[in-house]
């Protein structure tokens, strides 16, 4: 769908506002993609992105901040979301045993049988969000993206 349309407007904008207007647009709707997808299993984006990041230990635990270094929302209160994924059986908090003052943080069996069911199926999801685009239009969006995310961090 075009911009005019969405915007239900025909008033020419200048390219940047434009070009942002899309990204935005785009974002949004994307995002509202994710957000119904992991309602179903009543999680959110956020407690999602911590069970990977505990699954990608490898049975290791880890700590509020290696999670919190590795969250794709950095701004998220990961203390918040450890104790929702406790209260849902998916994570455990222990002490660590050397140092006390330590909290660790590791993936129980449902949690990795939840992400089990849900990657096939928000892979597909995925698929289905980039299915309008060729892999080389894919490849060049995420080029182009890159690209204006490094311009940021400078």
């Amino acid at each position: 769908m075009k911009l005019q349309e969405v915007l239900k407007s025909n008033v020419e904008l200048p390219l940047a506002k434009r070009t942002s207007l899309n990204f935005v647009i785009t974002n949004k709707i994307i995002a509202e993609a994710y957000l119904a997808f992991f309602k179903q299993y009543d999680i959110s984006g956020q407690q999602y992105n911590v069970l990977r990041i505990l699954r990608g230990q490898k049975g290791k635990p880890a700590n509020l901040a290696t999670i919190q270094e590795r969250m794709i929302h950095k701004n998220s209160n990961t203390t918040r979301l450890i104790d929702k994924l406790i209260l849902k059986g998916f994570v455990e908090r222990t002490i660590c045993p050397e140092n006390r003052r330590k909290v660790e943080i590791i993936i129980t069996k449902n949690g990795l049988d939840l992400l089990e069911t849900i990657d096939p199926k928000l892979s597909a999801l995925e698929e289905t969000i980039m299915e309008p685009l060729t892999k080389n239009e894919a490849e060049t969006l995420n080029t182009l993206l890159e690209k204006l995310r490094g311009s940021q961090s400078q």
